[in-house]
């Protein structure tokens, strides 16, 4: 092999050698995938809720969402819903509002409730995933979400009184 052979070869050795030891380091440095959220929890703060329909009393054993962080991620994530199970969203002072369905994987009914305590509107079953806000149609002290169909099943209207702690008795 002649001196310039030699050192051809010398360098195609070289270079090749030099590409697997920066390639090897550069995954290193690439971006690592996100991972899933992991399956939500359910809060360890739980209340009951009733309300008064004209068929009789809806109990629900809701969470409470009480924190900006709670209040942000909801119902997200969650697979499933038991049929007597909700979240309930305190607002105070009370204020508009409006619920979408981001990251939400099951359908929801959404209450809307007014400050004194009745039921001032439904979403009925909101689709999951769907990012289109939807406005409580006025002031609300609260929000209790529900397994979507629900509120029809058991008759659930506006003007139908809620029972917890954040309403007024009357």
């Amino acid at each position: 092999m002649t001196t310039i052979g030699r050192r051809a070869l010398a360098l195609v050795v070289l270079a090749l050698f030099s590409s697997l030891s920066i390639a090897a380091p550069a995954r290193a440095w690439q971006a690592k995938p996100k991972p899933a959220p992991a399956a939500a929890k359910p809060s360890a703060k739980l209340d009951t809720v009733e309300i008064l329909t004209s068929r009789g009393r809806a109990r629900f054993t809701v969470e409470l969402a009480v924190t900006k962080a709670e209040q942000e991620r909801g119902l997200m994530f969650r697979k499933s819903l038991a049929p007597d199970r909700g979240m309930l969203f305190p607002y105070n002072p009370p204020q508009r509002a409006a619920f979408w369905m981001k990251n939400t994987l099951i359908p929801l009914d959404i209450i809307y409730i007014a400050p004194d305590g009745r039921v001032l509107s439904i979403a009925r079953n909101a689709v999951p995933h769907d990012e289109t806000p939807i406005p409580s149609g006025g002031v609300i002290r609260g929000v209790l979400e529900i397994p979507g169909g629900r509120a029809a099943q058991l008759g659930i209207l506006p003007g139908d009184r809620v029972l917890n702690k954040i309403f007024p008795k009357g």
